[in-house]
């Protein structure tokens, strides 16, 4: 019989990685992006707030272009990311009207984080947002305007990152992480066969660290190194984290019912006879 956790949370927020949404071909997955609207609208439609975050502006403006590699410079990716931003709302919109829902982009920069006024402004969008019972708040990094020079940092770095920063903003009671991987590992499971998946962890520390490794696919930025480092904010913040492979998006709906399927990041000791990292 499969383990059932005690997962009590009333606001939400979804990332979901590039190498997720995009196919090999560069192609967007239109049926990852249709569960994932699904499952989005009926968690709202139970009266959850949900928010989205959403990595692939460049991986959808790759596929726009026909380009097989990432470019390097950052002017480039800052351009393709611009097309493909575009393009990626227009899929999540259509995706959310089949089931009754509206689209709301945002697209933030560090400097909500630094800045009094920013800040304010950011949050009261997000509490207009949130009240609205039909609308999805959709964040991502505004890749095409966003630097990291001097004293003007305006990068978040990573889309995982991201996600933590938008939970603490908004006090959501959980992050869910959905990626490539089925959660976090003893030992890397493409190269290690017999590599155990671990059901809970309580703490980001040296052993944790050491254990994660690895860079993302050629249309992301993201690896378990960013994942830790999200979760260890998530930890300080006194919330919880599940880490799980999102190629079917309906697993957010079993993880909300309680599923034992990924990997929890949390404060709480763990149960008797659960997997677990201290």
């Amino acid at each position: 019989m499969q383990n059932k956790r005690n997962i009590d949370a009333d606001r939400i927020v979804v990332k979901i990685g590039t190498s997720t949404l995009i196919r090999h071909n560069s192609q967007a997955n239109l049926q990852v992006i249709k569960q994932l609207a699904y499952a989005l609208s009926t968690l709202r439609k139970a009266g959850k707030d949900v928010v989205l975050v959403s990595s692939g502006a460049i991986g959808v403006g790759m596929g726009v272009l026909g380009l097989d590699q990432r470019p390097h410079k950052v002017s480039e990716q800052q351009a393709v990311a611009s097309i493909g931003q575009t393009e990626l709302m227009q899929l999540y919109s259509k995706a959310l009207q089949e089931y009754g829902m509206v689209a709301a982009q945002m697209l933030l920069t560090r400097d909500v984080t630094d800045y009094p006024e920013s800040h304010t402004n950011v949050m009261n969008t997000f509490q207009e947002l949130l009240a609205l019972p039909n609308a999805i708040p959709i964040i991502n990094e505004n890749d095409s305007v966003t630097v990291t020079e001097m004293d003007h940092h305006t990068k978040f770095g990573d889309n995982d990152q991201l996600s933590a920063i938008v939970a603490n903003l908004i006090d959501a009671d959980l992050l869910i992480m959905l990626s490539d991987i089925d959660g976090f590992y003893n030992a890397n499971p493409l190269k290690v066969p017999n590599a155990k998946l671990i059901d809970q962890v309580h703490a980001i520390d040296p052993d944790i660290i050491e254990l994660a490794g690895g860079h993302g696919s050629k249309f992301g930025t993201g690896g378990m190194t960013t994942k830790l480092k999200a979760a260890k904010m998530i930890l300080k913040h006194h919330q919880e984290m599940i880490l799980a492979n999102g190629k079917e998006p309906s697993i957010i709906l079993n993880i909300l019912a309680g599923d034992d399927v990924g990997t929890l990041f949390t404060n709480n000791v763990a149960s008797e006879g659960v997997e677990s990292y201290d």
